[in-house]
């Protein structure tokens, strides 16, 4: 994984910034495989110097514990999936399709980094309380680039006027939709591709698919809500 932020965090013996990072990059490329293989707890720190190809003493020059590690595979596998819809949001055109785009964007890297996804899910229980404020933090700043592409098209005329309490939780509801494709992959992809979901769930989170004329969903629903 090329981009990484938590990497100043982590407390290390090395005093080169530039070689602390390829190092966590190196450390976090061979510990995401072992981790998604074998889970976090029954991998070792040996293994992860072993398939990294340092020696365990230098890798506790760069890290302190395997908390540490777990830390930079989540951070890193966030700033990918941030890095992904941040482009996506540059390459908008504009209107409707800002948000279509970066939905797509979303939904396709959520699908490349399935394994990645539920690692975070699965393991970020195990993560001391600091660094599991911070992972937390960075699913909340990936939603707030949601809020920010519907705050422009509001903004445009693009999209009908939200409250802000309707904006974030279509932002937590595309959020979700795209690890919703992670979790129930097992049924999800015997019956839909991946461009079927990305096509459905857009149509719905824009409010453009009805089964019902007289039932609003999407965007539309969400503006029956605000009321509540």
């Amino acid at each position: 994984m090329k981009h990484m932020s938590g990497t100043k965090d982590i407390p290390t013996q090395i005093k080169n910034p530039d070689l602390v990072e390829r190092r966590h990059r190196q450390i976090v490329d061979a510990a995401v495989q072992l981790f998604i293989k074998n889970g976090f707890h029954k991998t070792t720190t040996r293994q992860i110097a072993s398939a990294a190809g340092v020696s365990i003493g230098s890798l506790y020059e760069y890290i302190t514990s395997k908390e540490d590690i777990l830390y930079l595979v989540c951070d890193a596998i966030h700033a990918e999936v941030e890095r992904g819809v941040s482009e996506a949001m540059s390459r908008a055109t504009g209107g409707h399709n800002s948000l279509a785009e970066v939905i797509r964007e979303y939904f396709l890297v959520c699908n490349r980094m399935s394994d990645h996804v539920l690692l975070i899910y699965q393991e970020t229980q195990s993560l001391p309380p600091q660094w599991r404020k911070r992972v937390l933090e960075n699913e909340v700043r990936i939603t707030g680039i949601f809020m920010e592409v519907l705050a422009d098209l509001i903004s445009s005329g693009d999209l009908p006027h939200l409250s802000e309490r309707s904006m974030e939780l279509i932002a937590h509801n595309i959020s979700v939709l795209g690890h919703m494709w992670t979790f129930r992959r097992w049924f999800l992809a015997r019956h839909y591709s991946i461009e079927d979901y990305i096509e459905l769930q857009t149509k719905f989170i824009l409010g453009t698919s009805r089964e019902n004329k007289n039932q609003a969903t999407g965007i539309e629903f969400m503006k029956t809500i605000q009321k509540i």
